[in-house]
């Protein structure tokens, strides 16, 4: 491993040194690439463009991210910006010199990596909707090939430059990139067959946020009680990130999980919220669809400018369930139910 490593450090180096010109287009790929933006942009777009699609990139977000989760914890994978200063691989030679960004410093184990397998789930629900689409509208066959390539090689450039910009950012290895590409598409294919979630009940949105909660917390308390230490990475981040202020608790492995299991569980309260028991058919209409979604993208992002002290942990988490919990509100109750009143 530590020659896959040193092989990844010198391509970190590399893009660094040549393309230090495109770090604001890096930067930008990584924090679009985060589900953040799949939360809180994406998801009221497509809910009230095409709910099935919407519901399945929630699904999709969700199961990914937890299961990357999963996978950090079983892989315990090193990230480049603490990995040059603690291997012994280079001995008495100089030791490559990284760069550190303000989105260096994430606090979880690096394999695989989160940002790339997001984004791979994402853009592949969105392609194989938009495919969709085009066959339902029975697009002539030779412009529906063009498409096809087109949005796939789209796909795949967008790929690249996430890939890309967690190695310039030197928070991952190559290979863990190309892992989190692999795993996303493959959570995608398989969660996009389950036609159940699309008529799930409250109850089952209820149960399946407890058992991957008490599975990840359960599986954290095991290994705990086995010796081994799961937060192992918190303590490399804060020692080797050149800037105390750029690790951030909002990227250790517990704010994750919370964040997704309150956007699961918001998105069950929401579908299921008697506040939408009103009309169907102004709910329809293209224009009612549209303030919908410009209504809904406006309070989410002053929503999103609600930021939590993370002195007390338990505090921070909660808040973190919570916020993501009225993030999926906004958009799939509140919104439509204030407008159909209007």
């Amino acid at each position: 491993m530590d020659l896959l490593h040193s092989w990844g450090v010198e391509l970190a180096v590399y893009l660094q040194t040549r393309y230090s010109r495109y770090e604001g287009l890096f930067d930008l790929a990584s924090t679009v690439a985060d589900l953040h933006t799949t939360f809180f942009w994406l998801f009221p777009i497509w809910f009230h463009l095409r709910r099935d699609t919407a519901l399945r990139l929630i699904w999709v977000a969700v199961i990914g991210d937890w299961l990357n989760l999963v996978l950090k914890w079983v892989l315990f994978g090193e990230r480049p910006y603490w990995w040059v200063h603690e291997t012994k691989f280079y001995r008495a030679g100089p030791v490559p010199s990284l760069q550190q960004f303000p989105i260096t410093c994430e606090t979880g184990p690096g394999s695989p990596s989160g940002h790339a397998m997001g984004a791979a789930g994402v853009w592949y629900v969105m392609v194989t909707a938009l495919l969709s689409i085009a066959k339902e509208k029975q697009c002539p066959p030779l412009l529906y090939k063009f498409l096809q390539t087109g949005l796939w090689m789209l796909m795949a450039m967008v790929e690249l430059v996430v890939c890309m910009s967690r190695v310039y950012m030197a928070a991952h290895f190559p290979h863990q990139v190309i892992a989190g590409v692999i795993t996303g598409v493959l959570v995608a294919e398989v969660v996009s067959k389950k036609n159940w979630i699309y008529s799930a009940s409250m109850k089952k949105y209820f149960l399946i946020t407890l058992f991957l909660t008490s599975f990840a917390v359960g599986f954290y308390v095991l290994l705990k009680a086995l010796g081994v230490d799961l937060l192992w990475t918190m303590e490399k981040a804060q020692k080797w990130c050149i800037r105390p202020e750029w690790v951030h608790l909002d990227s250790a492995p517990f704010a994750s999980l919370l964040r997704n299991m309150g956007t699961l569980f918001g998105l069950g309260l929401g579908l299921h919220s008697p506040l939408l028991s009103g009309s169907k058919k102004k709910s329809a209409s293209a224009s009612f669809r549209i303030g919908c979604i410009v209504v809904s993208l406006f309070l989410l992002q002053l929503l999103d400018g609600w930021t939590f002290s993370p002195e007390n942990h338990m505090t921070f988490y909660s808040l973190s369930f919570g916020k993501n919990v009225v993030a999926l509100l906004i958009p799939t109750t509140l919104v439509p139910w204030k407008l159909q009143m209007c």
